[in-house]
């Protein structure tokens, strides 16, 4: 009997031991793809030319961005646009490729990053909007890539009326969109529509993704209303998710 609780005992320590080194493999890898991130954000920063454009000087929720992608095309020929959204960390180059994997773990320079980078579906289309235009990237615990974005769900974030407005910049058009949705949900993919067949299927999609949000906007949508919907794990089992409507672009080409 000694013997066999010996063995029991040899056992789990072996299987805790095994453990350790993977939880620590993990932390280590953690920290190093922490790391990368900062080094290309640092990097970004240092290439990226961010003029702001007043559609009316007497209101600075007007305010868009006119970002000059020439040099972040330079580093990733990828790039697409630019995003920032108010009371986040949100504040990234975008880059779409054909598939909604690689970015997952690649960084903005295309070296393989845990981390991911913050991309557009790869069923969008960059010249003009579609009915529902979709942005996703990881849920960081530093906060990190959409890691901010849980800051949505959060009544303090809602109660600043400043936060109910996303700036977006492509080669095209300077953008502001004002947010109608937040919320955290189960996995689901029925919110990641692109284009509605008809009007009807337009204005059911409309009030579903309205309807969840847990705090009321008390903004209108209408069938002719381009959406953004940003989209990002709040944990293993739940997505949060932002939706806003274009109120106001400025065309560049």
């Amino acid at each position: 009997m000694k013997k066999i609780k010996n063995i029991v005992y040899y056992v789990i320590l072996v299987v805790l031991f095994i453990l350790l080194i993977i939880s620590s493999k993990n932390i280590i890898t953690w920290f190093i793809d922490n790391n990368n991130t900062k080094k290309v954000t640092e990097k970004i920063r240092d290439n990226t030319k961010i003029k702001k454009i007043k559609v009316n000087d007497d209101n600075k929720q007007d305010m868009l961005i006119d970002v000059d992608l020439t040099k972040l095309k330079g580093i990733n020929s990828d790039t697409i646009g630019y995003i920032k959204v108010i009371g986040t960390n949100i504040d990234y180059p975008v880059v779409q490729t054909d598939n909604n994997d690689f970015y997952l773990s690649h960084s903005f320079d295309k070296s393989y990053n845990a981390a991911g980078w913050v991309f557009l579906d790869y069923r969008n289309n960059i010249v003009s909007f579609d009915d529902n235009t979709i942005f996703y990237a990881h849920g960081r615990l530093d906060n990190t890539m959409f890691g901010s974005l849980r800051n949505v769900i959060k009544q303090s974030w809602y109660n600043n009326k400043n936060n109910r407005y996303l700036q977006y910049s492509n080669e095209y058009y300077s953008s502001k969109w004002e947010v109608f949705s937040t919320y955290k949900i189960k996995e689901t993919s029925d919110y990641l529509k692109i284009n509605l067949s008809d009007e009807e299927s337009k204005k059911e999609f409309f009030n579903k993704i309205k309807n969840r949000s847990v705090y009321n906007y008390d903004v209108e949508l209408s069938r002719d209303d381009k959406i953004i919907t940003l989209s990002s794990c709040y944990d293993d089992y739940y997505r949060v998710v932002l939706h806003a409507k274009l109120v106001e672009f400025v065309k560049k080409k």
